[in-house]
């Protein structure tokens, strides 16, 4: 398993959202609905070996790429504090490659950063997902509005 598989896992192995989840490489590829499955991976913005977001791409069965979005983990996250000296304004959050090792960047995401991408990506996704059969029969949408007059 590489590093990238590793993360993916950390934020999507316990995620019952999912089913039919594959951990290929450096992607994360799932089940959303029937027709709809989703592929995340970590994405780098200009900067070689620099994973600074990650790339949640929501894809029809048959007919391809219904919608992608890129989260950057500064945007995410914002600076960390570290105890390193050569960072005393913080760090954006990044994984790195440097020759064979891969790893985050001075800052290591704890487990509230981990669910903090988690939930983002699941606000995402909930944008794709058809309305629950409650929902429909209450009338109501996923935000509490009641759908009436619409």
């Amino acid at each position: 398993m590489n590093y990238f598989e590793q993360e993916l896992r950390r934020l999507f192995e316990n995620d019952a959202a999912f089913s039919d989840k594959r951990f290929v490489g450096r992607a994360f590829f799932g089940k959303l609905t029937d027709s709809l499955r989703i592929r995340v991976e970590f994405v780098t913005m200009g900067t070689s070996d620099h994973y600074e977001a990650i790339k949640a791409t929501v894809i029809n069965r048959n007919d391809g790429p219904v919608d992608a979005l890129t989260l950057r983990f500064s945007d995410l996250l914002g600076k960390k504090t570290v105890s390193n000296q050569n960072f005393r304004d913080g760090i954006a959050p990044y994984i790195w490659k440097y020759g064979d090792k891969i790893e985050w960047y001075v800052y290591k995401p704890k487990k509230a950063d981990y669910e903090q991408i988690s939930e983002s990506l699941n606000d995402y996704f909930n944008v794709f997902r058809e309305p629950t059969q409650e929902m429909e029969q209450s009338g109501q949408s996923e935000n509490g509005l009641t759908m009436q007059g619409i």
